[in-house]
């Protein structure tokens, strides 16, 4: 009897420690997140373990396409051996969802507004750095990325 006892109060207890994901980029400062272009697929790897899932990216030419590698929060874009793109849910104080107001108050008078996309170039890097904030149609962010407009 004090068997049946204990299974449930033990799986109620080691239930809730089971991994629990969490965004790659939180917690991390603007200038590691800026560390993340141009690393090659092993640092990668050596830093973040494997993706949690692989995929191809279709580029408008055929020398455009890319390899993804889908982590929680962030999605690393790889052309040949190095990533050239990043892909966050939240970074520079914005997340995914909110409205193109918002957004500009955040990022302020250097942004361009482009309509359907926000653009901040980033000095002070090895090379240079563009954010861009997507819009959907109801001007909120669908996309953030960063990435290297020389590419």
């Amino acid at each position: 009897m004090k068997r049946f006892l204990f299974l449930p109060l033990f799986i109620f207890l080691i239930f809730p420690l089971r991994a629990q994901e969490r965004p790659l980029n939180i917690g991390l400062s603007i200038d590691e997140q800026h560390s993340f272009i141009g690393m090659i697929i092993s640092e990668v790897f050596e830093r973040y373990g494997p993706p949690r899932s692989v995929a191809s990216a279709r580029g408008i030419e055929l020398w455009q396409d890319d390899v993804v590698f889908h982590y929680t929060g962030v999605d690393f874009y790889i052309y040949r051996d190095r990533v050239w793109q990043v892909k966050f849910t939240t970074t520079y104080g914005i997340s995914n969802g909110e409205p193109k107001a918002s957004v500009m108050l955040t990022l302020g008078n250097k942004a361009q507004d482009m309509g359907d996309h926000l653009l901040l170039p980033i000095a002070g890097n090895n090379w240079p750095l563009m954010l861009r904030v997507n819009l959907n149609d109801a001007g909120r962010v669908s996309a953030i990325y960063l990435f290297r407009p020389d590419y």
